[in-house]
């Protein structure tokens, strides 16, 4: 089977973030008032080949943990489910 990922890197509470200070420090001078507390992050979106759920969560778990993410600074959060109808092998 084949499953659809998604994973959402962010920087862990605590750990400076100047990307989303710039863009917080920004927004009022584009006419957005009222927005606190910005934090940027990095989104993944892959397949994954595996036999059950379990096992795609697992690959694509160990992904995010090994490659994506920094797991001295970041927390990842994996969304799995199954892919739709894809091109032909």
């Amino acid at each position: 089977m084949r499953f659809a990922a998604r994973v959402e890197v962010r920087l862990r509470p605590g750990i400076a973030d100047p990307e989303g200070a710039t863009i917080e420090r920004a927004l009022p001078a584009l006419g957005f008032e009222g927005v606190h507390d910005v934090r940027a992050g990095r989104s993944f979106r892959f397949e994954v080949d595996a036999a059950d759920e379990q096992e795609a969560r697992r690959r694509a778990g160990e992904i995010a943990h090994r490659l994506l993410a920094n797991p001295v600074i970041e927390d990842s959060v994996l969304e799995l489910e199954p892919a739709g109808p894809g091109e032909p092998d």
